[in-house]
């Protein structure tokens, strides 16, 4: 048997197969298929459900042990994945050994877990995972069966963090607060709310009040408490909350870059600039707590002087996580024949997972604003040098730009739960506003599904025979949106062959603006393409024999098809 952080397991061999896409498999088996809604009985099955997870705690006894983990707990709509990767990066900085968790993962489930900035190695994820798995497994019985996969995942985090002995956790709610699975933990040291928006409302509910009422469900007696600035409506909700548990909601102001002494933020936009107040605030209150706040010159969680310890510097300049205001240039040198560079134009890749109207908003701005600054960057570590890492620092593109005709493309989808009407015209709206002009979209389904779980090294589906009616919707929609009414086009569900796409120069040339009247019948500015591969095989070729085509193309709508395109671009 092997050892890790201290304590035996039993060797998973004896379960399952040790392979990878083994574990895949057996998580994939706990997704439900349970549709997730708003009830009126919330209260019994908040008890029913954190009294299962604490009976499987219990089986792994990981009662005793969570009780010492010193955790930082965020829940939010928007900005609780970015405030829990600064906070983590900048306890880190301070010489604390971090464990974080977020969700979701956009390529492979161990994203979720970091262990000192690192995704937990592949080996100890499989020790971890089947020495949880087999001893559920043991105990199923008919009132207590296997955990849902969100469930199984959050006590897994519970006992990758008590078992590799971090000083601090921090753990990122996966949905709303009350009900989430990480409100299992009793007694945190610090509480944070990030800002509030409306999402998931079929199951948080349908006005700002209730969803604020749900997140503050993880505030807890004699734990300090967190916010920013929120719409009244919110703030009452969450300050009512604190007085009723007598404990204080503190607002934390927006991070002053004057206090970063040059550096810049490790996360793009200027959205972030409240997230990072918001983990300063959490970090100096965890310290405060945890007896180090003198180690770092701090005497109260409320000091509002200039003062920001190098090490928060360096955390706030280093933090990364994919799929956020991320930026990829495509490395067409080596997925094409030869070695010559100057037959190709530029290929960037824009990303951001934004899936409500706020961070939509948000998403459209930084967009246009990179895209008329013209950086590129990468806020993904782990990419390595022929992806042009930049280590995260904002650089301006070096070549000579005179001659290079730049062209904006969207590529999107969403959930269909989604109203693309809330999402769309705002994007179009600020990206416009800004100068910032789309010649084409194209509307694509994600290749991940929600009934099964993938590594990064699955198989790429092949079939690209899915139903692609919801993109026919958006693509109806974005019709509406550029040109004030439906376009006439052929839904073509068979079209797989990137030759079969219309040539490059027709579909995204000088010739087809947005906003333009449409010239006949059957122009459009916009496809349905079938696959994901499909998509980024003819982007690739709309640059190959054009060095002076630059092409910029937005990924959103979804954090799923961000994953996808991260996925697809890591392989070739």
């Amino acid at each position: 048997m092997e050892q890790y952080g201290g304590e035996q397991f039993q060797s998973y061999n004896t379960c399952f197969s040790s392979s990878y896409e083994a574990a895949m498999e057996a998580l994939s088996s706990l997704i439900s298929r349970k549709r997730r809604v708003r009830s009126n009985n919330d209260g019994k099955y908040n008890d029913e459900k954190l009294n299962f997870i604490l009976k499987y705690l219990k089986i792994l006894n990981l009662e005793e042990p969570i009780t010492a983990l010193k955790v930082i707990h965020v829940a939010g709509t928007k900005g609780k994945g970015s405030t829990c990767t600064f906070s983590e990066a900048i306890l880190r900085e301070c010489g604390f050994r971090t464990g974080l968790f977020t969700s979701p993962h956009l390529i492979d489930v161990r994203e979720r877990y970091r262990i000192n900035g690192l995704d937990i190695s592949e080996d100890k994820f499989l020790q971890y995972f089947w020495g949880c798995w087999c001893k559920l497994k043991e105990n199923v019985t008919e009132d207590l069966p296997m955990p849902p996969l969100f469930q199984f995942l959050t006590v897994l985090a519970f006992k990758i963090f008590t078992s590799e002995k971090v000083d601090v956790a921090i753990l990122e709610v996966g949905l709303g607060g009350r009900l989430d699975s990480t409100n299992v933990v009793k007694e945190p040291i610090v509480c944070g709310i990030t800002s509030l928006g409306m999402d998931h409302m079929e199951i948080l509910g349908n006005t700002l009040g209730q969803i604020a009422s749900e997140k503050a469900g993880i505030f807890k007696p004699r734990v300090p408490a967190f916010t920013v600035i929120q719409a009244s409506e919110a703030m009452d909700v969450l300050q009512k909350r604190a007085s009723e548990l007598m404990i204080p909601l503190h607002v934390a102001s927006s991070l002053d870059l004057n206090k970063l002494g040059g550096l810049k933020l490790g996360l793009a936009g200027d959205h972030q600039l409240i997230n990072a107040g918001l983990a300063v605030s959490l970090c100096k209150c965890w310290l405060e707590r945890t007896g180090h706040s003198e180690d770092f010159g701090f005497t109260t969680v409320n000091d509002q002087s200039n003062y920001l310890p190098e090490a928060f510097r360096r955390g706030l300049s280093t933090a990364c996580l994919s799929g956020r205001a991320q930026i990829f240039r495509y490395p067409l040198v080596q997925s094409c024949e030869g070695n010559e560079n100057s037959s190709f134009g530029d290929l960037i890749f824009y990303l951001d997972g934004a899936h409500s109207p706020e961070s939509m908003e948000v998403c459209a701005r930084w967009f246009a604003r990179a895209v008329r600054e013209d950086i590129y960057l990468c806020n993904d570590g782990n990419v390595d040098c022929s992806w042009q890492n930049l280590n995260n620092q904002h650089e301006p593109n070096n070549l000579d730009k005179s001659h290079k005709i730049s062209k904006q493309v969207l590529l999107f989808n969403c959930m269909e739960v989604r109203d693309p009407q809330l999402l769309l015209p705002q994007l179009v709206r600020i990206c416009a506003a800004q100068g910032v002009l789309f010649s084409k979209a194209l509307l694509v389904p994600s290749l991940s599904t929600y009934s099964k779980v993938d590594s990064a090294m699955s198989a790429i589906p092949s079939d690209v025979t899915k139903d692609l009616s919801w993109q026919f919707r958006l693509q109806k929609t974005w019709e509406r949106i550029i040109h004030g009414t439906d376009a006439n086009f052929e839904e073509n569900p068979k079209l797989s062959d990137p030759e079969l796409l219309p040539p490059s120069y027709d579909f995204i040339g000088e010739d087809h603006p947005l906003n333009c009247n449409l010239r006949s019948s059957n122009l459009t500015s916009s496809a349905v393409i079938p696959s994901l591969p499909v998509a980024l095989e003819w982007l690739r070729k709309c640059v190959k024999g054009d060095p002076n085509l630059r092409l910029q193309v937005l990924v959103t709508g979804s954090l799923h098809l961000v994953g996808d395109v991260l996925k697809l671009l890591r392989r070739r």
